[in-house]
């Protein structure tokens, strides 16, 4: 079955986690994804985690973003390496060249916009940096949760500001990323030529803030961290059971008076919390007496009750509980290891049929297939540039 993107080439100069999982995505979708990682010093995040393979160069932490991909080694900082760079854009008819390199780099290593546009006019070019292609700035995901005020947002009331528990800024960026790309490629489609997409990592976090931004600075209202409730609806928050944890979220007045009749919450209703303002201001010691019924009560059961009752619900799941979920394992994308016969689960993409991937790609796994089967160079050849550090 195709997909949607089958046909499209990406040459992603990638490392970390923002731009290897917009390209996963990307490849998800049907791309040919090539990485391109200098020999000597690649990506940083092959060396992170278990050695699962018994291959320093495959730790643990570098495989789930990079299914289903290609890799080849390249020496940008060389001449012969930038000019072989301009060789495969137009040999592997590349649709999208993308980098998460620091503008620094851009010039140096001859892969800024306009080097690359006229080798290929109609490309399709996305560079992501911390803070936009004028500011050099390092940046990683937990800097930027802080900066872009995401740890403000996170933690409880009286704790410290605190980090989230997945790189939201990396994978809210990729997402947007991968948005301009398809914008770009539907431009293109339509009236012909290619185009420049420079992504700010921070740009891309603060406009997730458009309600804290605007009761904020627009209209006075402190809008902070407030743990597991929340600032303008009650009750919402995670009750403990008799073994677990469940978290209940009330947003609207019918749901509460559906709460409040099951024979398991008896006593906790008050006639000020008839509505969602007269238990928003009295959130503490509803929240305390749900807590003491919830105690009560074995997580099934909670479960059962407000879901008859239609009160929105879930179980605090571990990872464990997500992978067993019939509405994810259904869906898990197998990637297998040929060679040691491992085999990773994946969650699928958020539409579609999971695709079929290949597991993530040796440092410069590919070199032969592209090198020697794409531009044609003979085993001497690659042998030449492998040993003069080129490849």
């Amino acid at each position: 079955m195709s997909r949607a993107l089958d046909g499209l080439t990406v040459l992603s100069l990638e490392q970390a986690t923002v731009l290897p999982f917009l390209t996963y995505r990307l490849a998800c979708d049907g791309a040919r994804v090539v990485r391109v990682e200098n020999a000597a010093h690649p990506d940083p995040n092959r060396f992170v985690g278990r050695d699962v393979l018994g291959e320093p160069g495959m730790r643990s932490y570098f495989l789930p973003n990079n299914c289903g991909k290609e890799a080849v080694t390249l020496n940008l900082a060389e001449p012969e390496g930038r000019a072989l760079l301009l060789e495969l854009l137009g040999a592997l008819r590349v649709d999208v060249f993308a980098t998460n390199q620091r503008p620094r780099s851009y010039g140096r290593l001859g892969i800024d916009y306009t080097t690359l546009a006229a080798a290929v006019p109609d490309l399709v070019w996305l560079g992501i940096t911390g803070f936009g292609p004028a500011h050099d700035e390092a940046a990683y995901d937990p800097v930027l949760q802080a900066r872009a005020g995401f740890m403000e947002l996170t933690g409880e009331p009286e704790g410290p500001p605190t980090v989230f528990g997945l790189p939201m800024v990396d994978l809210g960026a990729a997402e947007h990323g991968y948005g301009e790309v398809m914008k770009a490629l539907y431009r293109r489609a339509r009236r012909g030529g290619g185009a420049r997409i420079d992504l700010s990592m921070l740009r891309s976090a603060v406009s997730w803030l458009v309600a804290p931004l605007v009761l904020g600075a627009s209209l006075g209202e402190r809008v902070t961290r407030r743990g597991n409730t929340h600032q303008f609806f009650a009750p919402v928050s995670v009750f403990a059971t008799r073994e677990g944890w469940v978290y209940v979220a009330v947003g609207n007045d019918a749901q509460w008076a559906a709460l409040a009749r099951l024979p398991a919450l008896a006593g906790v209703d008050r006639p000020a919390y008839a509505t969602n303002a007269g238990r928003v201001a009295d959130a503490p010691r509803l929240h305390r007496a749900l807590a003491e019924c919830f105690a009560r009560l074995a997580t099934d059961e909670a479960l059962a009750q407000l879901r008859a009752a239609g009160v929105p619900v879930a179980r605090v799941a571990t990872l464990a509980d997500v992978v067993a979920d019939p509405l994810v394992a259904s869906a898990l994308v197998r990637v297998r290891d040929p060679r040691t016969g491992i085999e990773l689960a994946l969650p699928a993409p958020p539409v579609g049929d999971p695709p079929p991937l290949g597991f993530p790609p040796r440092l410069g796994e590919h070199n032969e297939t592209i090198y020697g089967g794409v531009l044609g160079y003979p085993p001497a050849r690659l042998a030449d540039l492998r040993a003069r550090g080129i490849i």
